[in-house]
């Protein structure tokens, strides 16, 4: 049994006691649960904890001597500390060079007490030539803590190899000691990192990312007039055919031949700004099932669209299509005609709607998109990103195992990556990042992946690390709304994911996350409010519209980080937004399924308990139910004040019970450690199949066994349904005739007799002795069950 509940114990949220905020200047007071800032201002990293770093800023030297033949000089400089070695760009034939680089070393690895600061001149054919160095004396170095402002640089003469005369030449240093808290530390250049090079060192940085404006554009194709086929022996059967960027959508083909169609059709795409791609129509003929003739052709740009904020109408526009094939070079021809083909169109930007480019089960922005519909943040979300515990080797380098873990944070337009940490399976990051809160019913979603382009300038396939996909480590989502205010929760998450042989824990998240509330009453509020905006409720969207507009917009926000600097890759946002959650998994039906069952388990409960009450399990019990049931007959008016009162006793009762941590991530109501191999080697198959045919002919067939079993389901709510139906409906004409004489009689009856009479004798037989029970159907039972049904109808 031990053994069989330590994986179990593995997969569960644990609790950590990091030293966060104590030496932070202005630090905070240890109170309610956690830290809690005496003054929010001075301290914004007080979720981390804190790392001491040795910071030489690297400005500019001047008065460099030049080399005797060349008459030249091609200088850069290099900063040792101990072990550590880093460089700055070198220059060609410059005397006063330029670099304003930051060099970051970490205090915990530093083994020496003296920094020294060279400046060398490249030298192509031989070593590089020694120009004179700079020697600082650890225990001199000044320590800075912002918001003090940054240290002015100085400049130093530079000395021989032995130190004891200086030379010619002067290199200007600004020498510090800070924490991660220092502006200087993001685009340092970090001792950690000492392997990496070129164009390496930008994909291991900590950047902020904001995804692009999404709008909708609505593309209302009214009509078109005057279109012309080239075969002039029969009218056209149109359609309009509109592309934006990669999204192609068509209209239905005109029902009737004419050259005036009418269609009055909407098509929706998704548009990002900067606004680079062009809305392309095409007016076609369909000639036949496969082959499509172009009468017209039209190109628009999409600033010239009206930007919609509400759900008044827009103005429509007639605009004249170009022609297409061969009459359009004809450029005689074409200025003689008196009439051009044209087309009815009316076009906006929907500023009112949210682009939906994430699940809406775990969405983390419900803001539309114009800016000016936006309300005030009703809070702020802070989240210090610690560390990471038992990460597992990614890949292999020099024979071993290792990992580069980098973290990426999601919510809302702002995404966050952290800086790359390399070759270790217990990063630590201390980072921290905040967020505007518009709703608290969201979803902040963090994920650990393996930085696999460290090579800088390695192509897809090449070595060096660099030819790969970033590997999925793991995810942590987050809700708001589980959160208490003002509190910091201090936890390790697991780091779950699955694989086709099964789930795999690939290490723990340790994170420090506080939500603080601004408006408590704009929060209440939002309880009451829709969660999305109201033009998704005015003038809503179908499900396939829905699905199709998020995949769209998952592809523009993926291209559109992925050519930031450094990018955010595809396969790292698709990850954060869920692009596979629609996809079929037999694993996702049974856990939905029991998902369901779980929420009839109460029902069922209590109609157990209803049962033993009816059946005198316990006398105490059921003659207690008898004095209450005859009370509420008696004093009807207590009945609802009950209910709701039961109620807040449960509530408050459970109160003492209430989680005091976040959800977390759930294998076994994710039925993901009792599901069959096969069917996790479906999840991970591709779409379209990539399986051998036998294998997809067994499992379509074990999904028709499925299918049957829900179509059995299906049918029987559809047959109890009908029975319901043929009640009244005269299909069997004696039980129609049986159950009007009843309804007449009971008619009669309830209106003579009074109605707490009624509830009473129903209330005393439905409780009755076991002794006056049968053990056969009931007559309603059995009259119901005899109505006809549709099924017998049914091929």
């Amino acid at each position: 049994m031990q053994a069989s509940s330590k994986p179990q114990e593995d997969y569960k949220l644990k609790d950590t006691h990091p030293q966060l905020g104590e030496r932070w200047p202005h630090g905070g007071l240890r109170g309610g649960g956690g830290w809690i800032s005496s003054d929010r201002v001075t301290s914004t990293y007080d979720l981390v904890e804190q790392m001491h770093y040795l910071y030489v800023r690297v400005v500019k030297a001047k008065d460099l001597p030049t080399d005797p033949l060349t008459g030249g000089c091609d200088p850069y400089i290099e900063v040792k500390l101990g072990n550590y070695r880093g460089k700055t760009k070198h220059f060609e034939q410059k005397t006063n060079p330029e670099w304003n680089q930051v060099f970051a070393f970490s205090k915990d690895k530093i083994q020496s007490s003296v920094l020294e600061v060279y400046v060398r001149e490249k030298d192509m054919v031989s070593r590089d030539d020694y120009l004179g160095k700079v020697v600082f004396d650890m225990h001199e170095v000044p320590t800075r803590v912002p918001p003090d402002s940054p240290l002015a640089p100085q400049w130093y003469r530079l000395e021989d190899r032995r130190g004891d005369t200086k030379v010619k030449g002067e290199v200007m240093l600004a020498v510090w000691m800070g924490t991660q808290a220092d502006e200087a530390f993001p685009e340092a250049w970090h001792s950690d990192a000492a392997t990496v090079h070129g164009e390496g060192v930008f994909n291991i940085r900590s950047k902020v990312y904001v995804s692009p404006k999404l709008w909708y554009l609505r593309v209302n194709v009214i009509e078109a007039q005057d279109v012309e086929s080239q075969d002039k022996s029969q009218l056209p059967q149109v359609f309009v055919k509109a592309q934006v960027g990669n999204q192609v959508l068509k209209t239905k083909t005109c029902p009737t031949r004419t050259t005036s169609p009418f269609w009055n059709e909407d098509l929706i795409f998704v548009a990002a700004e900067p606004f680079e791609e062009m809305l392309a129509m095409t007016v076609e003929n369909k000639m036949s099932s496969s082959k499509d003739e172009v009468m017209g052709r039209l190109s628009l740009p999409l600033h010239i669209f009206e930007r919609r904020m509400d759900h008044r109408a827009v103005h429509s526009q007639w605009f004249n299509l170009e022609r297409f094939g061969f009459g359009a070079l004809e450029g005689d021809k074409r200025n003689e005609l008196k009439f051009s083909s044209r087309v009815h169109l009316r076009v906006c930007l929907e500023g009112a709607y949210h682009v939906l480019d994430e699940s809406t089960m775990y969405i983390s922005d419900q803001r539309p998109t114009a800016r000016q519909l936006w309300k005030q943040p009703i809070g702020i979300l802070e989240v210090g990103i610690l560390s990471a515990q038992g990460l597992l080797p990614m890949k292999t380098k020099d024979g071993r195992g290792t990992t580069d873990a980098y973290c990426v944070a999601k919510y809302g337009q702002k995404w966050v990556r952290t800086r790359t940490i390399l070759e270790t399976s217990t990063p630590k990051w201390n980072e921290q990042y905040t967020w505007e809160v518009y709703d608290p019913c969201t979803v902040i979603t963090i994920g650990v992946f393996d930085n696999c382009h460290l090579g800088g300038n390695d192509k897809p396939g090449g070595g060096g690390g660099g030819g790969g996909k970033d590997s999925r480590i793991g995810k942590v989502r987050i809700r708001l709304s589980t959160l208490e205010t003002d509190r910091i929760y201090t936890h390790a998450y697991p780091l779950l994911v699955l694989h086709p042989s099964g789930v795999k824990k690939m290490g723990e998240l340790q994170l420090a996350v506080r939500f603080t509330c601004l408006s408590l009453a704009n929060m209440i509020y939002l309880y009451g409010h829709p969660l999305l905006p109201k033009m998704h409720y005015l003038h809503p969207f179908t499900v396939n519209q829905l699905d199709s507009l998020r995949y769209q917009a998952m592809n523009i926000v993926a291209v559109r980080l992925g050519r930031a600097e450094p990018p955010l890759r595809k396969e790292v946002v698709e990850y954060m937004l869920d692009v596979d959650s629609h996809m079929w998994s037999m694993r996702r039906s049974k856990a939905n399924f029991f998902r369901i069952v779980s929420l009839f388990s109460g029902l069922i409960s209590m109609s157990r308990w209803l049962g033993e009450v009816c059946n005198w399990k316990n006398p105490i019990t059921s003659v207690l139910v008898h004095v209450l049931f005859l009370i509420l007959i008696c004093y009807p008016e207590l009945i609802l004040p009950t209910i709701f009162l039961y109620m807040f006793l449960i509530g408050i009762w459970n109160f003492r019970f209430r989680p005091r941590h976040p959800p977390h991530m759930d294998t076994k109501l994710s039925w993901a450690e009792a599901v069959h191999p096969d069917e996790l080697d479906e999840e991970f198959d591709t779409f379209p199949t990539s399986k051998p045919q036998d294998v997809v002919r067994m499992r379509y067939d074990r999904l028709r066994s499925v299918a049957g079993r829900i179509q059995t389901v299906v049918g029987d709510m559809a047959t109890q349904g009908e029975r319901f139906q043929a009640l009244l409906s005269w299909r069997d004409p004696r039980a129609t005739s049986l159950y009007i004489v009843f309804c007449l009689i009971a008619a009669v009856v309830l209106y003579v007799t009074p109605f707490k009479m009624l509830a009473l004798a129903a209330g005393l037989f439905w409780l009755r002795h076991p002794r006056f029970r049968s053990k056969m159907p009931s007559v309603p039972s059995n009259f119901f069950r005899r109505l006809p049904a549709r099924s017998d109808s049914m091929l």
